[in-house]
């Protein structure tokens, strides 16, 4: 593929902008009839495969984890999370935009991820109605976890 066509799938797949790559496995967590169906459809189109539920018992490339402010402890929700990824394995946290039901403050998600060891590398547009946060596990914080 040129990098012309890599530029235009950029911007048309909303997957290709958050970087997964085929035969990537990405576990999904949080699912529920509100999700965005289209940002789901393009990280399955990607990867090449459809997205793993949150029973899958095997070490993940990514996690995509749509949180509602109902959904309980984000920092729970955030530590479940990394438990089944690689080091240095991003976590797509997805929550509701301003002013949608179940937003998320981003004080809320900061002091949550901060407190699971994370670092926040980027925020993006999800879709219409979801915002994202890419967090990341530090390689050396979790060099001892294997």
């Amino acid at each position: 593929m040129s990098a012309t066509a890599d530029h235009a799938e950029e911007r048309t797949n909303p997957a290709a902008r958050l970087g997964f790559q085929p035969e990537q496995v990405v576990q999904e967590i949080g699912y529920d009839d509100d999700v965005d169906q289209e940002l789901r459809e393009a990280i399955e189109e990607i990867t090449g495969q459809e997205l793993v539920d949150e029973e899958y018992d095997d070490v993940a490339d990514a996690v995509v984890l749509w949180f509602r402010e109902d959904d309980g402890d984000l920092t729970d929700a955030l530590v479940d999370a990394i438990q089944m990824i690689d080091d240095g394995a991003p976590v797509w946290l997805l929550t509701p935009k301003t002013g949608r039901d179940g937003y998320v403050e981003p004080s809320d998600i900061n002091e949550a991820a901060t407190t699971a060891s994370l670092s926040q590398t980027k925020s993006f547009n999800a879709g219409k109605d979801w915002t994202g946060s890419r967090l990341v596990t530090p390689k050396a914080a979790r060099s001892g976890k294997r």
